[in-house]
């Protein structure tokens, strides 16, 4: 792939430490973090301090500021929105804070959504931050996930910016003609460009398949294309060092609690 296509929205370029690591430890990381996230009780707080302080640690060494993962971290809103009711809406035991009357049990609730969401998508950040859409697809490969699922994944990106920008072309085509999608009489036009669009997308996809072929794809790249830059196991002690410790968190947190 090109690196116009390697590239995303969400991914920062840069040459750390993190950056560095292989595609796999880093998902292996980030999943086993968010598992242990999940599974501690929501009434260990202090648990979510330490599990914040990874995240700061990890955002560091990979050179990422924290106002881009603030900024993008601003997707949780809806839960946020969601986990600030749950107080007023909450059954059960109730306390006053500032002559208000909140429950409990959604106090604990709220606060369980909102830190275990916070905390997985700073784990997810992280990971798609510093690792290229292109290198993403190979560390799923290199971790057995299916051929099939992983193939048509990366052929999926590869494309997409090629697709969105054949159906700006088809629009600017459009309302230079005078079409205004804005009216409701004039949907059947947009579902024709919808439609045409979609048959070239198939169309391509065919001439592309057919490429491939002739140049001996199979449904799965060389071999040396899997095995070059993959995680040493430095790099695996180093990268699982970071799940390890939440999960020791998670199991003392579940202890004291019991």
């Amino acid at each position: 792939m090109s690196a116009g296509h390697d590239a995303h929205a969400l991914h920062r370029p840069g040459t750390s430490p993190v950056h560095r690591l292989a595609p796999e430890v880093k998902i292996v990381a980030a999943v086993g973090f968010a598992v242990a996230v999940v599974a501690t009780p929501r009434e260990a707080f202090w648990a979510f301090g330490v599990y914040a302080g990874l995240v700061a640690l990890v955002a560091a060494l990979a050179r990422l500021p924290p106002g881009w993962l603030a900024r993008r971290a601003l997707i949780v809103t809806p839960f946020l929105v969601f986990a600030l009711a749950l107080p007023f809406l909450g059954a059960g035991e109730r306390v006053t804070v500032a002559g208000v009357s909140l429950s409990v049990d959604g106090l604990l609730g709220g606060w369980n959504i909102l830190a275990k969401t916070l905390l997985g998508l700073c784990a997810s950040l992280l990971l798609v931050g510093t690792t290229t859409v292109r290198d993403l697809m190979l560390g799923l490969d290199r971790l057995r996930c299916p051929h099939a699922l992983t193939q048509i994944a990366t052929f999926m990106l590869r494309y997409v910016d090629v697709l969105l920008a054949e159906g700006r072309r088809m629009r600017v085509a459009r309302l230079s003609r005078g079409d205004d999608p804005r009216f409701l009489w004039q949907a059947r036009g947009f579902a024709a460009g919808t439609g045409a669009l979609f048959l070239r997308a198939y169309g391509r996809g065919e001439r592309v398949w057919l490429a491939m072929r002739s140049r001996g794809y199979t449904g799965r790249m060389p071999s040396a294309w899997y095995e070059a830059g993959a995680a040493t196991v430095g790099q695996w002690a180093v990268a699982t060092s970071v799940p390890v410790v939440a999960a020791v968190v998670a199991v003392t947190a579940t202890a004291v609690l019991r």
